[in-house]
């Protein structure tokens, strides 16, 4: 009898970790609502990206505070506040939500008529915002606008490389030959559009930028290179370079993120086994890096000091791992999964703010390894940690 209790025990809802994993994330749900009723009223009418020293969010919308043009109402991180909204639609059923994205969806036309600061990322800018309405709620108006975006990302195709265009031509130098690790993400932009359309044409695009990104970024151990350079006229591929991470040849963790996660999203819209095995390559080097203490630094390879940390890349991670997780037989689930509920851990219980005093949740954001700044908060940090949370929960649909 006492062998059986034992058995029963241990078998018990409160013993078994996916349901304490359940349990959590219900109840860090429910620090979310809380906190994004009073944030999300707050700041309706921003498009916020970072807070000040009072813990207030920052308006990029406001094209008083832009110094160049793909700063301010261009800024690349800008859908990613509607996105938040959207997910919390989806979670409350509250309207109030719905509302609020549109603000910053509809401000955003005036980037069209701009032009000039729109570049690679009008995915992360239109795909959270724009698409997410058209799928939600079936807004004509964020058909048009979606679409509109992404015949501009198909229009930074180069044929010969078979790659799609980064940024615009930087005050630093030529960039017509670069493509960066985030772009995996924007395809999903192509995808929704092949799927609306029906027209090949975005798709062929995407994959063939993803096929380029398994041959030149991905290193044979599963670390990512931030930028390549190709030559634009011939497509051959030139160098690489350190971007955003400690230097060339380093692992920019927010750029594993960007590969693991964008490579799961052209796997779940194409079926293509090959980008599911190359997310799993790319998971298994994160994995094999993630710290004791659950808490990512800007670059794998970075000195131990000075410490910077990347609480977004730790979320983007995160996500890419739940995605993952969703896509591969049940004995293969668990692995990627506790590695993401590690990360999540580790964020609420270290790099959370769950206070009236500052309108982030998610702390210890760092933009690069060797920018002047480290250590502050992001919204779409806020976003991919959201996700991740209503992943665990099974609340609502994948945007991407």
């Amino acid at each position: 009898m006492e062998g059986n209790e034992t058995t029963l025990q241990t078998m018990s809802p409160a013993n078994d970790p996916a349901s304490r994993a359940q349990v959590w994330a219900r109840e860090v749900t429910a620090r979310i609502r809380s906190k994004m009723a009073w944030v999300s009223e707050k700041n309706r009418d921003k498009i916020p990206y970072t807070t000040d020293e009072n813990g207030s969010y920052d308006d990029r919308s406001d094209p008083e505070r832009s110094w160049r043009i793909d700063d301010g109402l261009n800024w690349w991180t800008n859908g990613f506040w509607g996105g938040m909204m959207w997910l919390l639609y989806q979670d409350t059923k509250q309207e109030s939500y719905a509302r609020i994205a549109r603000i910053s969806e509809e401000r955003m036309d005036r980037c069209f008529s701009d032009f000039y600061g729109l570049h690679h990322d009008v995915g992360f800018m239109f795909v959270p915002t724009a698409v997410a309405d058209y799928r939600l709620t079936g807004n004509p108006s964020s058909r048009k606008r979606a679409l509109h975006a992404a015949n501009l990302l198909a229009g930074r195709f180069n044929p010969a490389g078979r790659f799609i265009r980064a940024w615009n031509d930087l005050e630093d130098g030529d960039t017509r030959g670069w493509a960066i690790i985030d772009c995996m993400f924007n395809l999903s932009l192509l995808y929704w559009a092949w799927e609306e359309t029906h027209d090949p044409r975005f798709r062929h695009i995407a994959m063939m930028h993803a096929d380029t990104v398994m041959q030149h970024f991905i290193r044979p151990d599963g670390s990512v290179n931030h930028i390549v350079e190709f030559d634009p006229e011939t497509g051959e591929m030139v160098k690489a370079l350190g971007g955003q991470g400690y230097g060339e040849g380093s692992s920019w963790s927010r750029g594993q993120g960007w590969a693991l996660y964008g490579f799961m999203i052209s796997y779940i819209h194409t079926g293509k086994q090959e980008y599911l095995d190359t997310a799993k390559k790319v998971a298994h080097y994160c994995m094999a890096c993630i710290p004791e203490n659950g808490l990512i630094p800007v670059d794998f390879r970075q000195p131990a000091q000075p410490a910077y940390e990347d609480s977004c890349g730790a979320c983007v991670i995160a996500g890419g791992l739940l995605e993952l997780a969703a896509h591969v037989p049940a004995p293969e689930q668990s692995i990627y999964r506790n590695a993401a509920l590690r990360i999540l851990r580790a964020i609420d219980e270290k790099r959370a703010d769950w206070t009236e005093n500052c309108d982030a949740i998610v702390l210890n954001c760092s933009a690069s390894y060797h920018a002047d700044r480290h250590h502050f908060t992001m919204t779409y940090a806020d976003y991919f940690f959201i996700e991740a949370i209503y992943k665990l929960t099974g609340t609502g649909r994948l945007l991407w």
